[in-house]
């Protein structure tokens, strides 16, 4: 069934990918993984026929109608075309992986929505360059990163300049894979997330300050910790990595589980390098673990 909604691309916020050195290093990408695919915005194609050729089954999720009925008639029977808003797209209950050229004034939507999900082992996305940097914490991680962290790990892959997409819009892209760690840093997404927040809204000239306004630690505490993780007093939230978030995590809630978390002492983190019808698709296998 076809959704009713009949915007055009520029209405849907569309900026269609026509770089064909860029769809290459979306297929390698890709190619790294395994298991069906679920394709967001597919617009005409450019990223999906490439794709469809490996024999994956993979799911395109297109908002246009029209779009959506030209990208059916010409893609092979691996494929299923699903015409639908991705913020309301039922995901698959087994492994799979997400690529999507994310529509630029939905990326943090359809980011949170991702993240929230528990089924996808790894995703490939065309975003925003400056929102590409931020969830790798290039320069510095956002709240939304840090609060994800210790479930996944973010990397940038490459600045994707605006003459790639038609219509070309005013800022780059950059490729940015998302992959979920096969053992989390933290066991409680729900308690460490609310942490996180509070330091991050916490007032107070630096780390320290703001540690020890949350009541949650002694001030001999904080210092040892700082020590021990090499944070400097007056750093801010945004600079510590996955690892030191994990860390302080432990420190925050010492009766939790979280401390015998294997792997969460890792004081960087993986991620502290600076480095988007009718057809039945067939049965897909089991995922395996995703490697970049």
């Amino acid at each position: 069934m076809f959704h009713p909604y009949q915007g055009g691309r520029h209405e849907l916020g569309q900026n269609f990918l026509v770089d064909p050195s860029v769809i290459a290093t979306v297929e390698r990408l890709v190619a790294r993984t395994s298991g069906p695919i679920v394709e967001i915005g597919p617009g005409d194609g450019a990223v999906t026929v490439p794709l469809s050729r490996s024999g994956r089954p993979m799911t395109a999720v297109e908002i246009d109608p029209k779009r959506a009925r030209r990208l059916e008639r010409r893609t092979p029977d691996n494929v299923v075309v699903v015409n639908a808003d991705i913020l309301r797209f039922r995901f698959p209950r087994r492994p799979h992986v997400i690529v999507g050229n994310l529509p630029f004034h939905l990326t943090t939507a359809i980011m949170r929505r991702l993240l929230s999900e528990d089924r996808w082992q790894a995703a490939v996305l065309l975003v925003q360059w400056e929102v590409a940097r931020r969830r790798a914490g290039v320069g510095g991680a956002s709240l939304l990163t840090a609060s994800w962290w210790p479930w996944y790990e973010f990397e940038v892959h490459s600045r994707v300049p605006a003459r790639s997409f038609r219509p070309v819009p005013s800022v780059d892209g950059g490729l940015l894979t998302m992959v979920r760690r096969e053992t989390p840093l933290v066991a409680h997404r729900a308690p460490y997330q609310d942490f996180v927040k509070e330091v991050f809204t916490g007032k107070g000239r630096g780390l320290r300050e703001i540690l020890e306004r949350t009541g949650r630690f002694g001030r001999t505490a904080v210092r040892d910790w700082m020590r021990a993780e090499r944070v400097a007093p007056y750093a801010l939230p945004k600079e510590l990595t996955a690892g030191q978030w994990a860390a302080l995590w432990r420190l925050a809630a010492p009766g939790t589980p979280d401390r015998r978390v294997h792997g969460a002492d890792d004081r960087r983190g993986r991620t502290g390098r600076r480095t988007a019808s009718g057809r039945v698709a067939r049965r897909p296998d089991e995922d395996a673990p995703v490697r970049w």
